[in-house]
């Protein structure tokens, strides 16, 4: 990656952690994790592994349109349309009820969005594997592994990168949990 693209990737970077700083509701003992810290990891995550701009800049503001106050115009306007589609491709439909349901249409959502979508929700995913398994709590690698097991059956076999041989790691570490 060229300097100059790097160093315009590090400061989108910067104003992405800003704009989340500005709109993430502050995190509590009571939160299942904390949020602003997930956004940043999985970011730095994508960053860390190479992937396009727009890939790591989306995986940082992947929560914004579900958990903060941003709007949807300030995505588009600041981070271009691209990024606001993928962020939108991984953001719950809060109208749905039904756990399996949500991230079956979740899942099926990032996958008809490209690949670049699937690695956000997979690096995501991964994120919530490694912080859940420090806390060791059950219920939520229970959620993790939904998640991965969704990723496995709606991905398409042409979505070949690293990312999802990771997340398969993750999922046989707990496939005991499974219900």
């Amino acid at each position: 990656m060229a300097t100059l693209n790097l160093k315009s990737l590090n400061i989108s970077f910067e104003k992405a952690v800003r704009l989340l700083v500005k709109y993430v509701p502050l995190s509590d003992e009571n939160s299942r994790k904390p949020i602003l810290f997930h956004n940043i990891r999985v970011g730095v995550y994508l960053y860390e592994n190479n992937y396009k701009s727009e890939i790591v800049l989306a995986g940082v503001l992947h929560d914004a349109i579900e958990w903060s106050g941003s709007s949807e115009q300030i995505l588009k306007s600041e981070f271009g349309n691209n990024v606001f589609r993928l962020v939108l491709a991984n953001t719950k439909n809060s109208l749905i009820k039904d756990e399996e349901k949500i991230t079956d249409e979740l899942i099926q959502r990032c996958a008809q969005n490209g690949q670049d979508a699937l690695i956000i929700k997979t690096a995501d995913i991964i994120d919530s594997f490694k912080w859940y398994a420090e806390q060791n709590n059950i219920e939520e690698l229970q959620y993790c592994i939904r998640n991965a097991n969704a990723i496995s059956k709606f991905k398409p076999d042409d979505f070949n990168d690293k990312i999802f041989n990771e997340l398969r790691n993750w999922q046989a570490k707990f496939t005991h949990l499974t219900k």
